[in-house]
């Protein structure tokens, strides 16, 4: 480890400082530290580790040991004087203590400090949301996401890290970590939803509908215009808003998967987004001030059948490409892209993402894969609204969604 400059320590002590005090104004102003720790306490606890790590790294183990022992002492007496057993500030003081350490340790580790710090700080000032939010998961859901949870665990460092003959080439672990990355994706938007309650209307509604499934959303929509036709209008605009989600839900995954594909891939996706958002705000402003819908109610994609059988798609979707590219070309590409895309877009960005960071295909027909893959299932999304929906919101969603494509299929020719 490179020794810092006197000026550059002294800003990272403070830095250290600065974090210490941050968490422990949060745990005073919640009353959780109380008479334990607050706002003068874990500015101290940060400096500890600051000034150990700066001048006697090797004793970093033997001061969190040091301070562990005065830390239990104190977390006993706040046992016996007001029988809360929450380890949560105790926790918090020793991790602000390595937050000291870490923020003078490199300029790496001051950045790390800081997202942590932060990150630390959001988590304890959200107690009551957290808390609301797992007291609103009923059984059923609490068991599909332990099961999830578990099997991920379990199964993923079982898994073998490489290409099998047995499986015609496939990489058993690449596979299931992208069904944990699409899953994981679909979650966070599911806890947002979650966290904004019932009450978030209509837009947060089609947008994490459009993270989670916006298949299944459009679905919902449609069926809602079936029963009230008075509503397509607000209909429209949530089917559009979970549809155009799915273009920078695509730009994720391939800068997760293959970031050097990204600048390619972003030029005809953005353009679709920013014509889609553009069309939405014009739907949304049509829209009467008595027409209301009851917000969707998404399902937690922590689920283990849908899980499984994404990976068997994703995997069947790698094989049919990379045969196909090798028989047909980019056109073997283009056509597997499509028919894939009728059912789902995820499938198709992964692999195309990943074979293009093998150099199996070019960036080039990767690009138009994905956006044909896009293409396709907006077309879904306008079909269900047709079959399922009014005339009139099919009418409207179609001539959305038709000018969507056509604008990335424009620049895809440019």
């Amino acid at each position: 480890m490179a020794v810092p400059g006197i000026d550059t320590l002294l800003l990272r002590i403070f830095l250290a400082f600065g974090i210490g005090a941050l968490i422990g104004l949060e745990r005073e102003q919640s009353e959780s530290g109380g008479i334990f720790a607050g706002s003068r306490t874990f500015p101290l606890f940060a400096l500890v580790g600051a000034l150990v790590q700066a001048f006697f790294p090797a004793m970093l183990p033997v001061a969190l040991a040091a301070l562990a022992v005065p830390l239990t002492v104190a977390y006993a007496g706040k046992v016996l004087m007001r029988g809360d057993i929450g380890l949560t500030t105790l926790t918090a003081a020793l991790l602000t203590v390595l937050l000291g350490a870490l923020a003078v340790h490199s300029e790496r580790g001051a950045v790390f400090a800081i997202i942590v710090g932060g990150l630390v700080t959001v988590i304890l000032s959200a107690k009551p949301t957290i808390h609301g939010l797992v007291d609103g998961i009923d059984e059923s859901e609490r068991r599909a996401s332990l099961k999830f949870i578990l099997v991920v665990f379990v199964v993923l460092p079982l898994l073998p890290d490489r290409e099998l003959d047995s499986l015609y080439g496939l990489n058993p672990r690449f596979v299931w970590l992208m069904v944990v990355f699409v899953t994981g994706l679909g979650f966070v938007a599911y806890v947002l939803g979650r966290i904004l309650g019932t009450e978030r209307g209509i837009a947060v509604t089609g947008i994490i509908g459009g993270f989670v499934s916006s298949t299944a959303t459009t679905v919902s929509m449609a069926e809602k215009t079936a029963q009230n036709a008075t509503l397509y209008q607000i209909c429209a605009f949530a089917v559009v808003t979970a549809s155009i989600v799915m273009f920078p839900r695509a730009l994720i995954e391939v800068a997760v998967v293959n970031p050097a594909l990204l600048p390619s891939v972003a030029l005809p996706l953005g353009a679709m987004t920013v014509v889609g958002v553009v069309a939405a705000v014009v739907l949304y402003w049509r829209t009467t001030s008595d027409e209301t819908v009851e917000p969707e109610e998404v399902k937690n994609p922590f689920r283990l059948r849908p899980a499984l059988l994404f990976g068997a798609v994703f995997a069947v979707v790698l094989l049919v490409s990379e045969s196909a590219n090798a028989w047909f070309g980019s056109s073997g590409i283009y056509a597997t892209a499509f028919v894939s895309g009728l059912a789902d877009v995820d499938a198709m960005t992964l692999t195309l993402s990943q074979l293009a960071a093998e150099g199996t295909v070019s960036t080039e027909v990767a690009t138009t894969g994905i956006v044909i893959a896009a293409i396709a299932n907006t077309f879904v999304k306008a079909a269900l609204a047709w079959l399922l929906g009014s005339y009139r919101l099919g009418r409207l969603v179609s001539l959305v969604l038709v000018v969507v494509v056509l604008t990335g299929l424009l620049f895809l020719v440019v």
